[in-house]
């Protein structure tokens, strides 16, 4: 899914149903998603979701030739990810593999499903937050509390200067943290392209290419008895690793949270399948078996909105 917290906002400029937020709450989030299209810079940042606490260092050049971030995880099992515009590839030296994959988001970290203002509105109400300082800079922040129980709620910080985003914060109804990540130390400005290098080299490495292609699950006898209100399908494709057999996946998205529902046969299952609900921090997993495969639903958002959306999933043999 995601390695790293989505928070930036790719934001429509177009009129809003809904009354608009203040002027300077809505430039914050403009400029938000502006700095992180345009900055080069290097960086710490800690990644908390629940009890486990991570450390990644950062590194994203913007220029000639195309946008590239390398990001290595300081913490735990060693595992390196450099994604270009093109590509996104995951060295896992321990196993001595390299897993690439097509990218389909060429967005920057951090990166979020765009959606248009007007439907961000109709999901949050935004409003600006108190200032900060974080990892050297002044901050300024802007909040997004959600209209409903179905999602979430996010304050981010963002440099006064430049607009690049230092924290974010995923809040519940009762407004305890759940998810947050936030830079320790950085260096906004230009980066030279060698440090783009991966660590590992690959010699004798194996390397696992991952396909992804658009599909019609509804032609396969999957159907959706109704849609989370305020989530939109955004993808429908399937995923192949190798000479393995592909999962479905089906994404929606509100404009700041995505949930992914997964569907593969259950005979491909190594393990038997235990159907129920799981969490790490803000991430949801509800998992069921339907005629003979497996739903899983994985998503930053409360757990009644995973299995909302996993119950809905239904199978009808195709023609009848």
């Amino acid at each position: 899914m995601r390695s790293a917290l989505g928070v930036c906002l790719a934001l429509a400029l177009g009129a809003p149903a809904l009354a608009q937020p203040p002027e300077d709450a809505f430039a914050l989030l403009r400029r938000i998603y502006q700095a992180t299209e345009k900055l080069s810079y290097t960086g710490t940042f800690v990644t908390q979701q629940g009890d486990r606490v991570e450390s990644s260092r950062i590194t994203r050049y913007a220029g000639p030739g195309g946008e590239v971030e390398r990001i290595e995880v300081l913490d735990g099992t060693p595992r390196e990810v450099v994604r270009t515009r093109d590509t996104i590839k995951c060295y896992l030296p321990e196993r001595r593999t390299v897993k690439v994959e097509k990218r389909v988001d060429p967005r920057a970290f951090p990166a979020l499903l765009p959606e248009t203002f007007a439907d961000l509105l109709r999901n949050y109400a935004v409003s600006r937050g108190e200032s900060a300082r974080i990892a050297g800079y002044d901050c300024e922040s802007v909040v997004l509390t959600p209209r409903d129980e179905l999602r979430y709620g996010y304050q981010l910080w963002a440099d006064t200067a430049s607009g690049m985003l230092l924290r974010a914060r995923t809040f519940n109804a009762k407004g305890e943290t759940v998810e947050q990540f936030t830079f320790t130390q950085l260096v906004i400005g230009p980066v030279p392209r060698e440090k783009l290098r991966p660590r590992h080299s690959v010699r004798d490495w194996r390397i696992e290419y991952a396909t992804v292609a658009p599909v019609r699950l509804e032609e396969q006898g999957w159907r959706f008895a109704a849609e989370l209100p305020g989530f939109r399908k955004i993808a429908e494709v399937a995923r192949r690793i190798g000479e393995s057999a592909a999962v479905n996946q089906v994404v929606y998205s509100d404009g700041m949270a995505a949930l992914s529902v997964f569907i593969e046969p259950a005979s491909r299952r190594a393990e038997r399948v235990r159907p129920g609900l799981a969490s790490v921090g803000a991430v949801h997993i509800y998992t069921r078996e339907v005629a003979d495969h497996v739903v899983t639903v994985v998503g930053e958002a409360p757990a009644a909105s995973v299995q909302r959306l996993g119950n809905t999933v239904e199978y009808h043999r195709p023609g009848r």
